[in-house]
Protein backbone atom coordinates (compact mmCIF):
# COMPACT_ATOMS: atom_id res chain seq x y z
CA UNK A 1 0.00 0.00 0.00
CA UNK A 2 2.95 2.47 0.43
CA UNK A 3 3.65 2.21 -3.73
CA UNK A 4 0.05 4.16 -3.94
CA UNK A 5 1.16 6.95 -5.88
CA UNK A 6 3.55 5.05 -7.85
CA UNK A 7 0.40 2.82 -8.79
CA UNK A 8 -1.73 6.17 -9.06
CA UNK A 9 0.86 7.68 -11.51
CA UNK A 10 1.07 5.14 -14.11
CA UNK A 11 -2.31 4.18 -13.92
CA UNK A 12 -2.99 7.93 -14.98
CA UNK A 13 -0.10 7.59 -18.06
CA UNK A 14 -1.35 4.37 -19.36
CA UNK A 15 -2.64 4.98 -22.97
CA UNK A 16 -6.05 4.00 -22.82
CA UNK A 17 -5.80 4.11 -26.75
CA UNK A 18 -3.11 1.36 -26.96
CA UNK A 19 -5.82 -1.06 -26.07
CA UNK A 20 -8.43 0.34 -27.95
CA UNK A 21 -9.65 -0.41 -31.20
CA UNK A 22 -8.21 1.74 -34.48
CA UNK A 23 -11.41 4.19 -35.10
CA UNK A 24 -11.52 7.72 -36.16
CA UNK A 25 -10.47 10.05 -33.68
CA UNK A 26 -11.39 13.43 -32.97
CA UNK A 27 -9.65 16.40 -31.38
CA UNK A 28 -10.84 19.63 -30.26
CA UNK A 29 -9.60 22.64 -28.50
CA UNK A 30 -11.37 26.05 -27.59
CA UNK A 31 -11.53 28.21 -24.48
CA UNK A 32 -14.93 26.89 -23.92
CA UNK A 33 -15.87 24.18 -25.43
CA UNK A 34 -19.35 22.67 -25.75
CA UNK A 35 -19.00 19.17 -27.28
CA UNK A 36 -22.42 18.47 -28.82
CA UNK A 37 -21.97 16.26 -31.75
CA UNK A 38 -21.26 12.07 -31.49
CA UNK A 39 -18.15 11.05 -31.86
CA UNK A 40 -17.21 7.44 -33.80
CA UNK A 41 -14.24 7.18 -32.13
CA UNK A 42 -12.14 8.28 -30.04
CA UNK A 43 -12.52 11.94 -28.82
CA UNK A 44 -9.86 14.15 -27.26
CA UNK A 45 -10.74 17.48 -25.78
CA UNK A 46 -9.09 20.62 -24.10
CA UNK A 47 -10.48 24.05 -22.93
CA UNK A 48 -10.48 25.69 -20.10
CA UNK A 49 -14.36 24.85 -19.41
CA UNK A 50 -15.33 21.51 -21.30
CA UNK A 51 -18.91 20.10 -21.85
CA UNK A 52 -19.68 16.75 -23.17
CA UNK A 53 -23.09 16.55 -24.25
CA UNK A 54 -22.76 13.78 -26.94
CA UNK A 55 -22.18 10.03 -26.78
CA UNK A 56 -18.32 9.28 -27.55
CA UNK A 57 -18.62 5.26 -29.12
CA UNK A 58 -14.50 5.24 -27.91
CA UNK A 59 -12.06 6.62 -25.39
CA UNK A 60 -12.14 10.21 -24.09
CA UNK A 61 -9.90 12.42 -22.76
CA UNK A 62 -10.54 15.78 -21.59
CA UNK A 63 -8.24 18.27 -20.04
CA UNK A 64 -9.30 21.20 -18.93
CA UNK A 65 -10.25 23.80 -16.26
CA UNK A 66 -13.60 22.73 -15.90
CA UNK A 67 -14.84 19.53 -16.95
CA UNK A 68 -18.43 18.11 -17.40
CA UNK A 69 -19.80 15.17 -19.32
CA UNK A 70 -23.14 14.27 -19.38
CA UNK A 71 -23.22 11.98 -22.33
CA UNK A 72 -22.67 8.02 -22.21
CA UNK A 73 -19.09 7.00 -22.84
CA UNK A 74 -18.11 3.92 -24.71
CA UNK A 75 -14.59 3.40 -23.84
CA UNK A 76 -12.52 4.57 -21.29
CA UNK A 77 -12.32 8.07 -19.55
CA UNK A 78 -9.26 9.91 -18.82
CA UNK A 79 -9.84 13.36 -17.04
CA UNK A 80 -7.56 16.04 -15.76
CA UNK A 81 -9.33 19.45 -14.95
CA UNK A 82 -9.56 21.58 -11.71
CA UNK A 83 -12.83 20.58 -10.98
CA UNK A 84 -14.46 17.43 -12.90
CA UNK A 85 -18.13 16.16 -12.89
CA UNK A 86 -19.11 12.90 -14.35
CA UNK A 87 -22.63 12.55 -14.55
CA UNK A 88 -23.27 10.34 -17.80
CA UNK A 89 -22.30 6.22 -17.21
CA UNK A 90 -18.58 5.19 -18.43
CA UNK A 91 -18.70 1.62 -19.80
CA UNK A 92 -15.05 1.37 -19.65
CA UNK A 93 -12.31 2.59 -16.82
CA UNK A 94 -12.86 6.09 -15.19
CA UNK A 95 -9.52 7.34 -14.75
CA UNK A 96 -10.07 10.92 -13.14
CA UNK A 97 -7.84 13.57 -11.56
CA UNK A 98 -8.60 17.37 -10.24
CA UNK A 99 -9.01 19.50 -7.62
CA UNK A 100 -12.83 18.69 -7.21
CA UNK A 101 -14.04 15.28 -7.87
CA UNK A 102 -17.71 14.21 -8.47
CA UNK A 103 -18.84 10.92 -9.97
CA UNK A 104 -22.79 10.52 -10.15
CA UNK A 105 -23.10 7.45 -12.84
CA UNK A 106 -22.11 4.26 -12.53
CA UNK A 107 -18.52 3.45 -14.48
CA UNK A 108 -18.75 -0.49 -15.57
CA UNK A 109 -14.55 -0.89 -15.25
CA UNK A 110 -12.32 0.35 -13.00
CA UNK A 111 -12.43 3.81 -10.90
CA UNK A 112 -8.71 5.98 -10.21
CA UNK A 113 -9.24 8.97 -8.96
CA UNK A 114 -6.70 11.83 -7.44
CA UNK A 115 -7.97 14.47 -5.78
CA UNK A 116 -8.89 17.23 -3.06
CA UNK A 117 -12.65 16.44 -2.87
CA UNK A 118 -13.62 13.04 -4.22
CA UNK A 119 -17.37 12.22 -4.23
CA UNK A 120 -18.46 9.08 -5.96
CA UNK A 121 -22.24 7.57 -6.06
CA UNK A 122 -22.14 5.76 -9.74
CA UNK A 123 -20.95 2.86 -7.62
CA UNK A 124 -17.85 1.02 -9.70
CA UNK A 125 -18.53 -2.43 -11.13
CA UNK A 126 -14.40 -2.58 -10.90
CA UNK A 127 -11.49 -2.03 -8.33
CA UNK A 128 -11.79 1.27 -6.99
CA UNK A 129 -8.28 3.54 -6.22
CA UNK A 130 -8.84 6.89 -4.32
CA UNK A 131 -6.31 9.41 -3.09
CA UNK A 132 -7.87 12.55 -1.55
CA UNK A 133 -7.87 14.72 1.27
CA UNK A 134 -11.69 13.95 1.74
CA UNK A 135 -12.88 10.79 -0.01
CA UNK A 136 -16.49 10.13 -0.15
CA UNK A 137 -18.58 6.43 -1.29
CA UNK A 138 -22.01 7.17 -0.99
CA UNK A 139 -23.34 3.75 -3.13
CA UNK A 140 -20.53 1.08 -2.54
CA UNK A 141 -18.74 -0.37 -4.60
CA UNK A 142 -18.44 -4.09 -6.72
CA UNK A 143 -14.55 -4.51 -6.62
CA UNK A 144 -12.52 -4.20 -4.02
CA UNK A 145 -11.58 -0.78 -2.79
CA UNK A 146 -8.61 1.41 -1.62
CA UNK A 147 -8.04 4.11 -0.68
CA UNK A 148 -5.52 7.23 0.46
CA UNK A 149 -7.24 10.19 2.49
CA UNK A 150 -7.64 12.32 5.54
CA UNK A 151 -11.71 12.16 5.85
CA UNK A 152 -13.01 9.42 4.28
CA UNK A 153 -16.88 8.57 4.95
CA UNK A 154 -18.49 4.87 3.23
CA UNK A 155 -22.21 4.25 2.49
CA UNK A 156 -23.82 1.72 0.45
CA UNK A 157 -22.50 -2.23 -0.72
CA UNK A 158 -19.51 -3.47 -0.80
CA UNK A 159 -18.82 -6.73 -2.25
CA UNK A 160 -15.14 -6.46 -2.06
CA UNK A 161 -12.22 -5.62 0.62
CA UNK A 162 -12.03 -2.64 1.57
CA UNK A 163 -8.28 -0.97 2.90
CA UNK A 164 -8.38 2.29 3.97
CA UNK A 165 -5.41 4.70 5.29
CA UNK A 166 -6.23 7.92 6.68
CA UNK A 167 -4.99 10.65 8.53
CA UNK A 168 -8.28 11.65 10.09
CA UNK A 169 -11.63 10.49 10.57
CA UNK A 170 -13.15 6.95 8.99
CA UNK A 171 -17.13 7.01 9.16
CA UNK A 172 -19.44 4.28 7.84
CA UNK A 173 -23.61 5.52 7.63
CA UNK A 174 -26.27 3.68 8.58
CA UNK A 175 -27.41 0.37 7.17
CA UNK A 176 -23.14 0.08 5.05
CA UNK A 177 -22.54 -3.51 4.03
CA UNK A 178 -19.14 -4.70 3.21
CA UNK A 179 -19.00 -8.42 2.20
CA UNK A 180 -14.93 -8.40 2.32
CA UNK A 181 -13.14 -7.10 5.14
CA UNK A 182 -12.30 -3.71 6.52
CA UNK A 183 -8.96 -2.75 7.20
CA UNK A 184 -7.81 0.68 7.79
CA UNK A 185 -5.03 2.47 9.47
CA UNK A 186 -6.77 5.96 11.36
CA UNK A 187 -5.48 7.70 14.44
CA UNK A 188 -8.45 6.41 16.30
CA UNK A 189 -11.34 3.92 15.58
CA UNK A 190 -13.89 4.70 12.83
CA UNK A 191 -17.15 5.77 13.40
CA UNK A 192 -19.43 2.24 12.86
CA UNK A 193 -22.67 2.17 13.65
CA UNK A 194 -24.77 -0.57 14.55
CA UNK A 195 -26.55 -1.00 11.55
CA UNK A 196 -23.58 -1.50 9.62
CA UNK A 197 -22.89 -5.33 8.82
CA UNK A 198 -18.81 -6.30 7.98
CA UNK A 199 -18.87 -9.67 6.95
CA UNK A 200 -15.09 -10.49 6.05
CA UNK A 201 -14.59 -8.46 9.73
CA UNK A 202 -12.67 -5.76 11.19
CA UNK A 203 -9.08 -5.02 11.20
CA UNK A 204 -7.88 -2.10 12.97
CA UNK A 205 -4.05 0.17 12.99
CA UNK A 206 -3.71 2.62 15.27
CA UNK A 207 -1.65 5.07 13.36
CA UNK A 208 -0.76 8.41 15.21
CA UNK A 209 1.07 10.92 12.92
CA UNK A 210 1.53 13.04 15.98
CA UNK A 211 5.27 13.21 16.66
CA UNK A 212 5.66 11.18 20.14
CA UNK A 213 7.92 13.57 23.31
CA UNK A 214 11.00 11.98 22.58
CA UNK A 215 10.90 12.75 18.17
CA UNK A 216 8.87 16.47 19.18
CA UNK A 217 12.54 16.87 21.21
CA UNK A 218 14.81 16.03 18.38
CA UNK A 219 12.69 18.00 16.03
CA UNK A 220 12.77 20.99 18.29
CA UNK A 221 16.70 20.44 18.37
CA UNK A 222 17.01 19.78 14.49
CA UNK A 223 14.97 23.32 13.64
CA UNK A 224 17.07 25.49 16.84
CA UNK A 225 20.38 23.86 14.69
CA UNK A 226 19.41 24.80 11.30
CA UNK A 227 18.17 28.14 12.33
CA UNK A 228 21.53 28.69 14.09
CA UNK A 229 23.20 27.70 11.16
CA UNK A 230 21.45 30.03 8.91
CA UNK A 231 22.05 32.45 10.94
CA UNK A 232 25.75 32.16 11.49
CA UNK A 233 26.43 31.50 7.75
CA UNK A 234 24.15 34.70 6.86
CA UNK A 235 26.44 36.43 9.37
CA UNK A 236 29.60 35.00 7.38
CA UNK A 237 28.35 36.38 3.71
CA UNK A 238 27.69 39.80 4.92
CA UNK A 239 30.57 40.26 7.50
CA UNK A 240 32.46 38.66 4.07
CA UNK A 241 31.18 41.54 1.91
CA UNK A 242 31.30 44.21 4.17
CA UNK A 243 35.25 43.69 4.91
CA UNK A 244 35.61 42.85 1.00
CA UNK A 245 33.92 45.56 -0.25
CA UNK A 246 34.21 48.82 2.30
CA UNK A 247 37.96 47.36 3.55
CA UNK A 248 38.63 51.20 4.52
CA UNK A 249 35.81 51.28 7.09
CA UNK A 250 37.29 47.94 8.38
CA UNK A 251 40.67 49.14 8.59
CA UNK A 252 39.47 52.79 10.26
CA UNK A 253 37.15 51.08 12.93
CA UNK A 254 40.07 48.29 13.75
CA UNK A 255 42.71 51.16 14.19
CA UNK A 256 41.17 52.74 16.69
CA UNK A 257 40.52 49.71 19.19
CA UNK A 258 44.54 50.08 18.43
CA UNK A 259 45.12 53.56 20.02
CA UNK A 260 47.53 54.17 22.34
CA UNK A 261 44.82 56.29 24.90
CA UNK A 262 43.05 53.36 26.76
CA UNK A 263 40.32 56.85 27.33
CA UNK A 264 39.86 56.82 23.70
CA UNK A 265 38.79 53.72 23.67
CA UNK A 266 36.71 53.86 26.90
CA UNK A 267 34.84 56.90 25.26
CA UNK A 268 33.94 55.31 22.26
CA UNK A 269 32.85 52.42 23.78
CA UNK A 270 30.69 54.45 26.40
CA UNK A 271 29.57 56.13 22.88
CA UNK A 272 28.25 52.92 20.99
CA UNK A 273 26.54 51.60 24.71
CA UNK A 274 24.13 54.99 25.04
CA UNK A 275 23.02 54.85 21.46
CA UNK A 276 22.20 51.36 22.05
CA UNK A 277 20.49 51.97 25.14
CA UNK A 278 19.51 55.32 24.95
CA UNK A 279 17.94 55.62 21.30
CA UNK A 280 14.93 52.94 22.36
CA UNK A 281 14.07 55.29 25.51
CA UNK A 282 13.86 57.92 23.22
CA UNK A 283 12.25 56.46 20.77
CA UNK A 284 9.22 55.71 23.01
CA UNK A 285 9.24 59.26 24.32
CA UNK A 286 8.49 60.38 20.46
CA UNK A 287 5.61 57.71 19.91
CA UNK A 288 3.54 59.61 22.88
CA UNK A 289 3.33 62.54 20.64
CA UNK A 290 1.54 63.27 17.41
CA UNK A 291 3.96 64.89 16.00
CA UNK A 292 6.71 62.52 16.85
CA UNK A 293 5.36 59.72 15.38
CA UNK A 294 7.05 59.90 11.74
CA UNK A 295 10.57 60.68 13.25
CA UNK A 296 10.18 57.97 15.33
CA UNK A 297 9.78 55.74 12.59
CA UNK A 298 12.95 57.17 10.88
CA UNK A 299 14.54 56.74 14.07
CA UNK A 300 13.60 53.45 14.42
CA UNK A 301 14.91 52.67 11.07
CA UNK A 302 17.86 54.09 11.13
CA UNK A 303 18.33 52.44 14.54
CA UNK A 304 18.26 49.20 13.56
CA UNK A 305 20.42 49.47 10.57
CA UNK A 306 23.03 50.96 12.64
CA UNK A 307 22.57 48.11 15.56
CA UNK A 308 23.54 45.41 12.52
CA UNK A 309 26.23 47.11 10.88
CA UNK A 310 27.80 47.13 14.70
CA UNK A 311 26.70 43.57 15.23
CA UNK A 312 28.70 42.69 12.07
CA UNK A 313 31.63 45.16 12.75
CA UNK A 314 32.06 43.64 15.39
CA UNK A 315 32.89 40.08 13.78
CA UNK A 316 35.60 42.12 11.71
CA UNK A 317 36.73 44.13 14.19
CA UNK A 318 37.28 40.72 16.02
CA UNK A 319 38.92 39.43 12.67
CA UNK A 320 41.34 42.55 12.00
CA UNK A 321 42.37 42.46 15.72
CA UNK A 322 43.34 38.74 14.67
CA UNK A 323 44.53 39.82 11.02
CA UNK A 324 47.19 42.39 12.87
CA UNK A 325 48.28 39.91 15.65
CA UNK A 326 49.07 36.91 13.63
CA UNK A 327 49.66 37.77 10.19
CA UNK A 328 51.06 41.11 10.87
CA UNK A 329 49.31 43.20 8.72
CA UNK A 330 46.79 45.97 9.13
CA UNK A 331 45.23 45.60 5.25
CA UNK A 332 41.75 44.12 6.14
CA UNK A 333 40.58 41.17 3.85
CA UNK A 334 37.10 39.45 3.26
CA UNK A 335 38.66 36.56 4.43
CA UNK A 336 39.33 38.34 7.85
CA UNK A 337 35.80 39.48 8.57
CA UNK A 338 34.64 36.17 7.68
CA UNK A 339 37.56 34.43 10.11
CA UNK A 340 35.96 36.90 13.04
CA UNK A 341 32.41 36.48 12.49
CA UNK A 342 33.09 32.99 12.99
CA UNK A 343 35.07 33.35 15.95
CA UNK A 344 32.48 36.04 17.45
CA UNK A 345 29.39 32.90 16.74
CA UNK A 346 31.63 30.53 19.17
CA UNK A 347 32.34 33.28 21.69
CA UNK A 348 28.05 34.06 21.75
CA UNK A 349 27.98 30.01 22.89
CA UNK A 350 30.02 30.91 25.98
CA UNK A 351 27.34 31.45 28.85
CA UNK A 352 27.23 35.39 30.11
CA UNK A 353 30.93 36.35 29.60
CA UNK A 354 30.70 35.68 25.42
CA UNK A 355 27.69 37.64 25.65
CA UNK A 356 29.64 40.44 27.76
CA UNK A 357 32.16 39.93 25.38
CA UNK A 358 30.25 40.16 22.18
CA UNK A 359 28.19 43.07 23.50
CA UNK A 360 31.59 45.37 24.72
CA UNK A 361 32.97 45.10 20.79
CA UNK A 362 29.19 45.32 19.28
CA UNK A 363 29.22 48.85 21.74
CA UNK A 364 32.65 49.94 20.49
CA UNK A 365 31.65 49.29 16.84
CA UNK A 366 28.75 51.41 17.17
CA UNK A 367 30.17 54.23 18.72
CA UNK A 368 33.52 53.94 15.68
CA UNK A 369 30.74 53.81 13.54
CA UNK A 370 29.00 56.83 14.74
CA UNK A 371 32.15 59.24 15.13
CA UNK A 372 33.28 57.98 11.44
CA UNK A 373 29.74 59.10 10.25
CA UNK A 374 29.67 61.82 11.72
CA UNK A 375 33.34 62.90 10.72
CA UNK A 376 32.17 62.32 6.99
CA UNK A 377 28.82 64.70 7.28
CA UNK A 378 30.61 66.97 8.83
CA UNK A 379 34.35 66.43 7.69
CA UNK A 380 37.43 68.08 9.22
CA UNK A 381 39.92 66.09 7.36
CA UNK A 382 39.77 65.75 3.12
CA UNK A 383 40.89 61.97 3.84
CA UNK A 384 37.51 61.52 6.15
CA UNK A 385 35.89 60.38 2.70
CA UNK A 386 38.12 57.78 2.08
CA UNK A 387 37.32 55.67 4.70
CA UNK A 388 33.39 55.16 2.86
Amino acid sequence: MQRAPLILIIALLLPMGAVAERAPSSFSIARSLLAASSSSGNAYTAGASVVITAPVAGDLSAFGGTIVTAARVSGDELLLAGSVSSRAPVSGDLRVAGGSVRIEEPVSGDLVAFGLSVYDSGRAQGSVFIIAVNATLANGAAGPVTIYGNNISLAGDFMGNVDIVASGRVTLSASTTIVGKLSYEAPEPAAIPASATIIGGVEYTNASYLPDVGTSRILALVSVGFFIFVRILGALILAGLLSGLFPRLAEAITARAYMKRPRSILLTTLLGFAMLVATPILFVMLLLTFVGIGLALLLLIAYALLTLLALLYAGILLGGILARRYARRETILWHDGVLGMLALSFITLVPFIGLLIVFLLTAFSAGALLTIFFNFAFPREERTSELL
